[in-house]
């Protein structure tokens, strides 16, 4: 049997640790690589058309399945490419190895053809960052790596020469055991205790919750059950506490709707529950405060504490609800909930107004539609920008569908990536990118990669032919619109050029219809709805609060756009309280 080279060893010791697929585009330095991953069975080379694509479709699919996940570029661009959806996933806690080809190991430092550092170069968007010098480094720190990766969430780089991968292997990988699953954390008795007293002594107890609540749902509700306190949640928590919740005030932040806002600075005790919220603005500064967090160094980062609690959301609830008391008093749940009902329908208005007949279609009843007809276990990826207003707003959470974006990071042109990660998990799964046509057109590219691997992901292309969030923060700070307007093409034509599925939609009596075609078209396919740029309506007077940006009153005014079927969630909740 012929001996194993560095770039076989390594491709084994990846299928070992569960990966399925390596995201990159080839490249003379990835070649041994790319080789090796053609003679294993247990690894596809997944071919797309720019690096940055590879890194956030990697990012998507170890969301979807909590699995380590890899990409790969090679020596100077071709790695340098990854570093935009390395950060994302990095930011989004998403186990992903990226291999950063290098050049020759004999002309490191001596300013070689396309030499960059990897090894400097992503250190900041990643746990781990090594360069394989020698080969008998590689097995022990590609098993470092792999272990940061999975037991921190997150992001680690190992840099490899060309001319080392192409090296016979010193010997056959030891069976080292790998970290494939993250434990659970539980916070000591002591923090515990802490919380329970916190809890008892106040009179009014609201829950804010992140993405660490993803499969602690059961226990939020239950204690917010025992305390009768409001819930309420930032954009990445959505997804996982907004269903089957009658305690639900909806979503604080700048794309913020509903009561999470009063009900966090109303209370007399706030706790947060698995979230890295980044706008301090919104956080309360005169309530007691507690935070659950896995991540310790999130801990008090974004708001005064009074008590931080390290542990898993999940297993600090299962620990903390059996011992607080029981409150009996509903006022303030009852309180917020009728304020959250009353705050929707103001909003609601705004939207239902003559919005079947309106041309250019209005962006808000594209995503309303799109959530009616869109199947109950879907995958939304979502670009940055007023597709991420539209997501919050009208995608209805039920438990099994998952919406993810890049929602810590915020970069443009994700929802495509991401929807091709996300498709290769499950093909039988739908997965629907909700796209800006700025977002697109940046890497539109990559819309070939669904046609060359007959990927049916369903493209829902948000086309005003502008940058519209850009836009819209210049006119809330007081300034002309200015360098935001797109010249686009008929991209339903570009699609069916490429070999896909395309229509393009000017009227809203043909919306329904032509999404409901599309998703059933076994394919890739492409619906290009062509929105009104001017669906946000601006206060006629700046104010002064507006001028650094998003205040508390612009996300109030002028992002009021409509809230879809929240409304109702929300009368549901209401129905049989008795009013306060």
């Amino acid at each position: 049997m012929a001996k194993q080279n560095v770039a076989e060893q390594f491709v084994d010791i990846l299928a070992r640790a569960g990966v399925k697929r390596l995201y990159g585009v080839v490249g003379d330095s990835l070649n041994p690589v790319v080789d090796a991953v053609r003679r294993n069975s247990a690894l596809e080379w997944i071919h797309v058309r720019h690096e940055e694509t590879a890194a956030f479709a990697a990012g998507a699919e170890a969301q979807i399945t909590g699995r380590l996940t890899a990409c790969a570029g090679s020596c100077g661009p071709g790695n340098l490419h990854l570093i935009n959806g390395l950060y994302d996933a990095h930011r989004s806690m998403a186990p992903v190895l990226a291999l950063a080809s290098h050049i020759p190991s004999s002309e490191i430092g001596l300013g070689y053809f396309q030499e960059t550092h990897p090894d400097h170069l992503f250190r900041e968007c990643s746990h781990y960052c090594e360069l394989i010098s020698n080969p008998r480094q590689m097995p022990r720190l590609l098993h470092t790596a792999i272990q940061n990766a999975v037991g921190r969430g997150g992001v680690s780089v190992v840099a490899l020469p060309g001319d080392l991968a192409a090296e016979p292997a010193p010997a056959k990988a030891a069976g080292t055991a790998l970290v494939t699953a993250r434990p659970t954390v539980r916070p000591g008795d002591a923090e515990i205790d802490k919380l329970v007293d916190l809890i008892d002594r106040a009179q009014k107890v609201t829950l804010f919750c992140g993405s660490g609540t993803a499969g602690a749902h059961a226990e939020v509700m239950e204690l917010a059950q025992k305390i009768k306190s409001p819930v309420g949640h930032a954009l990445r928590g959505k997804e996982h506490i907004q269903y089957d919740n009658p305690f639900d005030v909806g979503m604080s932040g700048l794309l913020g709707y509903g009561a999470a806002y009063e009900a966090t600075h109303e209370c007399d005790l706030l706790i947060l529950l698995g979230t890295d919220f980044p706008y301090n603005a919104f956080l309360p500064d005169d309530v007691t405060i507690a935070q659950v967090d896995v991540r310790p160094e999130h801990l008090g980062r974004r708001s005064r504490l009074d008590l931080a609690v390290w542990g898993d959301v999940k297993e600090t609830l299962r620990c903390l609800t059996p011992r607080v008391k029981t409150k009996d008093s509903r006022r303030f749940l009852d309180k917020m909930l009728k304020k959250h009902a009353d705050a929707l329908e103001g909003v609601v208005k705004a939207y239902t107004r003559k919005v079947d007949k309106h041309v250019p279609i209005h962006p808000e009843y594209v995503a309303s539609v799109l959530d009616e007809v869109a199947a109950d276990d879907a995958v939304f990826t979502v670009d940055t920008g007023m597709c991420n207003v539209w997501a919050a707003r009208y995608i209805t959470p039920n438990g099994r569908r998952r919406v993810i974006g890049s929602f810590s990071h915020g970069s443009m042109a994700n929802a495509l990536p991401m929807a091709i990660g996300a498709q290769f998990t499950d093909r039988r799964r739908q997965v629907v990118a909700m796209s800006g046509d700025g977002g697109f057109s940046m890497l539109m590219g990559d819309f070939l990669t669904l046609v060359q691997y007959d990927l049916p992901v369903k493209i829902v292309l948000f086309d005003n032919s502008s940058l519209a969030m850009v836009e819209l923060e210049m006119m809330v700070a007081g300034l002309p619109s200015y360098g935001t307007t797109n010249k686009n093409p008929d991209f339903a034509a570009v699609a069916r050029a490429c070999g896909a599925y395309g229509v393009r939609v000017e009227k809203p009596k043909q919306l329904a219809g032509a999404l409901k075609d599309a998703f059933k078209h076994k394919g890739p396919a492409l619906v290009d709805v062509i929105t009104d740029p001017s669906a946000l309506s601006v206060p006629p007077k700046i104010k002064a609060e507006m001028v650094t940006g998003f205040a508390l009153s612009a996300s109030r005014i002028v992002l009021d756009g409509g809230v879809g079927r929240m409304l109702q969630m929300a009368r549901s909740n209401i129905r049989n309280v008795p009013r306060p």
